[in-house]
């Protein structure tokens, strides 16, 4: 078994990591150190390389090239390479992204708790996490961007727990001196003071090295992107070739 990995985890950003048992506060690199001691362990070798497409052989086998140059054949691939958030077109957004903008309310609700926190809703489907924003902390905010559509009755129930419900386009994220966040301003003229931001993202899978297989793909029901299509057993369309991870389900 090899495997080919580029080096660009989804959480490239995030300085430590938090609910995985026996290694809290980790930075994600070294657990990456970590796994690939185990692979290895067990006969398995890590290639550092970027697959860039996948061609079946004639005699049924999968040759996978490289951007090296080289190329790995295979029996059998299996696709466990992730996807990239998309950012919302914001200015300040994408410096913040990892620090002070986040997305997960298990993923960093702990180490905002209390604090000022704006949600930007882009997408319907932002208002799911935003009810456990509001269990973090009194002083929560929702702004709903750009004209984004979003249920009335839901935003009512949101305007009875005391969230201030904003619907003006944000211009942009200003920050201190040392660039830490410090206010959403909006396109009126109006600065929501805040200590972190959250953002729903939209995503990309990392298919593009299947293409020329013609994987089958179909669109995730949030509507934030597409994904790999599966059966039962992580089999893709194209026979012999499987997809694990979040390229099957964000």
């Amino acid at each position: 078994t090899i495997v080919v990995d580029a080096g660009e985890p989804r959480n490239a950003p995030a300085s430590h990591m938090h609910s995985y048992l026996g290694h809290e506060g980790l930075p994600p690199n070294e657990l990456t150190a970590i796994a690939r001691r185990e692979v290895r362990s067990y006969g398995g070798e890590i290639l550092s390389a970027r697959a860039t497409n996948v061609a079946r052989t004639p005699d049924g086998r999968f040759r996978v090239e490289l951007a090296s140059g080289n190329a790995v054949v295979a029996r059998r691939v299996l696709l466990a390479s992730g996807l990239i958030d998309e950012l919302p077109d914001i200015d300040g957004i994408a410096e913040l992204w990892g620090t002070d903008v986040i997305h997960c309310p298990f993923c960093h609700g702990y180490e905002v708790r209390d604090q000022r926190i704006v949600q930007i809703i882009t997408h319907p489907i932002g208002l799911h996490p935003a009810g456990l924003f509001r269990q973090l902390t009194e002083d929560f905010a929702m702004v709903l961007h750009d004209g984004v559509e979003t249920d009335a009755a839901e935003l009512d129930v949101f305007r009875r727990a005391g969230v201030q419900v904003v619907d003006a386009k944000v211009r942009r994220l200003a920050t201190d001196q040392n660039g830490r966040l410090e206010a959403v301003e909006l396109s009126t003229g109006q600065r929501l003071e805040a200590d972190a931001v959250a953002i729903a993202t939209r995503f990309t899978v990392r298919a593009r090295p299947l293409t020329s297989l013609g994987v089958a793909m179909e669109a995730h029901p949030t509507g934030l992107g597409d994904v790999v299509t599966i059966g039962p057993n992580g089999e893709t369309s194209a026979p012999g070739v499987f997809a694990a991870g979040n390229v099957v389900d964000p």
